[in-house]
């Protein structure tokens, strides 16, 4: 089996990955305990992405039609 990075949390009984992956009874595994997401890191990440947005799209931006794609991407939305 490949390594893998697997995202998970703590339900304060159990760890409980974010997405299913198959794992054989006896798999060995590595925890990672992530420090707790600083909230005013997160405010203040969002507010420069949001400027950051702001300054590559104006509000006269013009609407491109669907019909302009000349490749869709088949993974796009699957999340």
């Amino acid at each position: 089996m490949k390594t893998v990075t697997l995202s998970a949390h703590y339900d304060g009984k159990h760890i409980v990955l974010e997405e299913p992956h198959a794992l054989d009874p006896g798999t060995s595994l590595l925890v990672t305990v992530l420090p707790p997401t600083d909230a005013a890191f997160a405010s203040d990440f969002h507010t420069m992405a949001e400027a950051g947005l702001a300054k590559a799209y104006s509000q006269d931006e013009a609407e491109y039609p669907d019909s302009m794609i000349a490749e869709p991407n088949p993974d796009y939305g699957k999340r």
